[in-house]
This record gives structure tokens, sequence and C-alpha cells, in this order.
């Protein structure tokens, strides 16, 4: 009886140390660099806030602030120019990528290098305020309501194929 006891506490121990290996590494670089795949939610992301450049060791360059207008205008244009369908991501998506557990940037380091530690635009209304959508802020990793006519920065999104 006691050794099935022993078996099974193993078995639960095993069990709750599955999740934390498998999110040990919770992105994969393309083989370019130039792009993140998050393993948990299969979205692909630009490594780089727009504007910026991945040059092969880094995202280079200065990062720009679009309105929201322009933000959501950018992705369709980097969608028609690449035949890639990017877009501007969701509050749960963006969320999705804020490591709360750093600040400044709030956000992998690795994954995400060089990330302003500042607001970011999703696609999502603020609903009942229609000058207003949600922002994620990289600086601490919580969402807000900001007004679309201010500028934020923009790091676009898609769907794995």
């Amino acid at each position: 009886m006691k050794t099935a006891q022993l078996v099974a506490l193993c078995f639960t121990c095993l069990l709750g140390i599955l999740p934390v290996a498998a999110s040990a590494e919770p992105y994969i670089i393309s083989a370019d660099g130039s792009e993140v795949t998050d393993q948990k939610t299969r979205l692909i992301w630009r490594r780089c806030a727009e504007d910026m450049d991945w040059d092969g060791s880094t995202c280079a360059g200065v990062a720009s602030t679009f309105t929201h207008e322009a933000a959501l205008e950018r992705a369709a244009t980097q969608s028609s120019s690449t035949g890639l369908a990017w877009r501007l991501p969701n509050v749960k998506d963006l969320a999705s990528i804020a490591d709360r557990s750093r600040i400044n940037p709030a956000i992998d380091p690795t994954a995400f290098p060089v990330t302003p530690a500042s607001w970011f635009w999703s696609s999502s209304p603020y609903i009942g305020f229609p000058a207003v959508a949600w922002l994620v802020f990289f600086g601490n990793g919580n969402v807000y309501g900001g007004g679309r006519s201010n500028s934020f920065y923009v790091r676009l999104v898609r769907a794995s194929q």
C-alpha cells in the first residue's frame, strides 16, 4: 500500500513539474530572427516594434508611434506588402506577451529585444467609449485605455500557418 501511495505521489509531482518544463522556452525564434512564435498561443509576433528592424543580433533603429487609426492602417499595409496576414493584436493577444515578473520593459528581452517600456496599441475597442482603445503598458505589463488620437507603439502579430 505504501509503494502505491509513493508511486501516486511521484506521478502527481511529475505532473506538477511538466507544465513548468514546457513553459521554460515560451518562444521559438524564426531562422532569420525577425519573428517569434509563442508556443502557448501559436501566434507569430514581429520581434521588433514597428520601424525597427532585426539586424541579426538585435532590433535596430527607432520605433515609431502611431495614432490608433494609423496603427490599423500600418497593419493593413504590412499585410498587403508582405503577403502575410499581419494585424494589430487584440488586447488579449498583446497582454499574453507581457511578463509582469519583469519591469521596464515587462516583456521577455531575448524574444523581444529593445522593446520600449511604454504603451502599445491593441485593436480592441474600449466598449462604451468610441474614442478609446485598449493598450498594454510594457513598463509594468498592465492594460489601460487610451485615446485613439494619441500616438503609441505598435507590434504586429499573425496566426501561424
